[in-house]
């Protein structure tokens, strides 16, 4: 159940968002069974526009930044629907809109489609290496060129190296970047996090001239796999947006979870809409 109270006089907090700068918030509680009593006291952004449906306005739960986070607390938050970007915590909650759906993929049944084993099929030859999240320049300057040639007119574009860091990986996540490569030369790098449940997809980035070869569906295989290998329940994937051609590509892998009213269930194509 959720219970909304107006700031206490004289209550102050800072954070910053993926998209944007957080204005004073409205301080919430919520009660959540699964985490076995734990009261957790999260705040509500003001409205800011949307960073995936055009003409939208969007508002993000986060917990209280008092509340240090970890992985076991991350872990649980990401069962009711959060994601991190950097070491920031957030889960859509938008006013008339609810098109940003949690999913994730239970590896155990996984089987790919047609056009996911052709795009296994034309990568065969790439290699993975596994490596502890941190700043490598070939890395960063391949992130780069991924950003600036498909999302050339977003807040992300012309990156820095600090925007880098601060936006893949941080003081208290477990994260892990795979490295796919062809003949010695990087294609692409997987960004997951491991959380107790398995591996949640963080980001990806790959040669953007090679779009033909559909690498970013072949980071997700390659997830896939790794989670399985881990004995795993689940990839984490973020959130499905049908009406984002960027985010609606998470449909494709079968079988899919969502979370709806705070219990994960199959995805079937065609029965969400985007509104309350």
């Amino acid at each position: 159940m959720l219970y909304q109270i107006p700031t206490p006089p004289g209550e102050k907090c800072e954070l910053e968002a993926a998209a944007s700068a957080l204005m004073r918030p409205r301080l919430i509680w919520w009660y959540y069974s699964i985490m076995s009593s734990l009261n957790i006291s999260l705040y509500l952004t003001t409205e800011h526009d949307c960073g995936y449906l055009p003409q939208r306005r969007a508002m993000n739960l986060v917990p209280d930044p008092r509340v240090p986070m970890n992985m076991q607390l991350y872990s649980q938050l990401i069962e009711l629907g959060y994601r991190r970007s950097g070491s920031h915590t957030y889960r859509p909650h938008c006013v008339n809109c609810n098109a940003c759906i949690p999913c994730r993929i239970p590896v155990a049944n996984f089987c790919p489609n047609r056009s996911q084993r052709r795009c296994l099929q034309i990568n065969c030859e790439c290699t993975l290496h596994q490596l502890k999240a941190g700043y490598q320049n070939e890395h960063f300057e391949l992130y780069r060129r991924y950003i600036n040639s498909r999302h050339a007119d977003g807040n992300m574009a012309n990156p820095v190296p600090e925007d880098y860091k601060h936006f893949l990986y941080s003081r208290w996540s477990d994260t892990y970047f795979f490295e796919i490569r062809e003949s010695g030369q990087l294609l692409a790098v997987a960004v997951c996090d491991r959380v107790q449940s398995g591996l949640s997809a963080v980001y990806s980035f790959f040669r953007p001239e090679l779009s033909t070869r559909s690498l970013g569906t072949f980071c997700i295989l390659k997830m896939i796999e790794q989670t399985q290998q881990l004995g795993a329940e689940y990839l984490y994937l973020g959130y499905l947006i049908i009406d984002s051609n960027k985010m609606k590509y998470k449909q494709y892998f079968h079988p899919l979870e969502v979370l709806i009213d705070n219990q994960w269930q199959d995805y079937h194509r065609g029965r969400f809409s985007a509104t309350r």
